[in-house]
């Protein structure tokens, strides 16, 4: 029976390395298949879009270091 997603409870730790290998575009699927069971989708999503926006600040701050 699977748990309803407003009620899964992955960790933060978890979440984070989901999205870090997402980000990488390499996962095996048992992982994968592990962390659709476990991990809520809106923390994916929140987690996602902060760690996006780190990698702009990030590349936005190495653009003026390298141009300043």
């Amino acid at each position: 029976m699977n748990t309803p997603v407003h009620q899964r409870k992955g960790s933060f730790l978890g979440t984070v390395r989901a999205v870090l290998w997402g980000f990488l575009g390499v996962r095996r699927n048992a992982d994968y298949q592990d962390d659709i069971a476990k991990l809520n989708p809106l923390h994916l999503i929140a987690v996602g879009v902060g760690m996006a926006f780190l990698f702009v600040l990030g590349l936005i701050a190495l653009v003026n270091w390298v141009a300043g």
